[in-house]
């Protein structure tokens, strides 16, 4: 099978090219921008109704922190489902035997954004909801020390993952771990794929857009084959 893997596009998902002979697009969250759900439901439908229009079998789609809409219920699953596609939270679904898991949730990072949870409450709802038998873990955030490096406040290099989550799939092992949220920064890099000499995890940073550079993509996301 063949994936492609996209991540905050951030109403930029036109500027895409869309590759030929994919059997499954996922995307891990920030379609949109605003934090204010009503402005954020209109950028929201409108990535619907173009990622309902790709000639892909598959589509999956996992919220992020930016879409505040999906959080609200202003959007629901129904009306992904109406239009072909899976929407996953906090659930999994199996396609051609292969077990998939999607969840929105990040570690809690300033007021007003969605499916924020505090980091110490992480580690209880991973262990419950990301089964061992999982083939493929989506989530909009990396974890801890995958592709994950920003700028704080102060203008140090930090890690932004979640430890948590990392501690989980070093236990399942899945096949693929795909996320985006923290963008490529400056000189940093963390778009692309990445994998551990001591996993079989392949981890895809599918972000498509820098930060201070909205409006031209430095990526065009993933293709990952299973």
């Amino acid at each position: 099978m063949k994936i492609w893997h996209i991540s905050d596009t951030h109403t930029y998902h036109n500027l895409l090219e869309i590759p030929t002979g994919i059997d499954m697009v996922i995307f891990s969250g920030d379609c949109s921008n605003p934090k204010d759900p009503y402005t954020n439901e209109v950028e929201v439908r409108g990535f619907i109704d173009w990622y309902r229009k790709l000639k892909i079998p598959i589509k999956i789609f996992v919220a992020g922190n930016h879409d505040t809409s999906i959080e609200k219920k202003l959007v629901t699953s129904e009306d992904f489902s109406r239009c072909g596609i899976i929407y996953l939270e906090n659930g999994d679904i199996i396609i051609d035997g292969i077990k998939i898991f999607g969840s929105p949730y990040t570690p809690t990072f300033g007021y007003g954004w969605a499916f924020n949870k505090d980091r110490h409450k992480l580690d209880r709802i991973w262990k419950h909801l990301i089964n061992s038998d999982t083939d493929i873990v989506i989530n909009h955030g990396p974890p801890k020390g995958i592709l994950d490096l920003s700028f704080d406040m102060r203008g140090n290099i930090e890690r932004c993952g979640d430890k948590s989550l990392l501690n989980r799939v070093l236990e399942v092992n899945p096949k693929l771990c795909l996320f985006g949220h923290i963008h490529n920064c400056g000189d940093i890099i963390n778009q692309g794929t990445m994998k551990l000499s001591t996993l079989d995890t392949i981890f895809s940073n599918g972000s498509v857009m820098k930060d201070g550079r909205f409006g031209k993509l430095t990526s065009n996301g993933n293709i990952i084959e299973i």
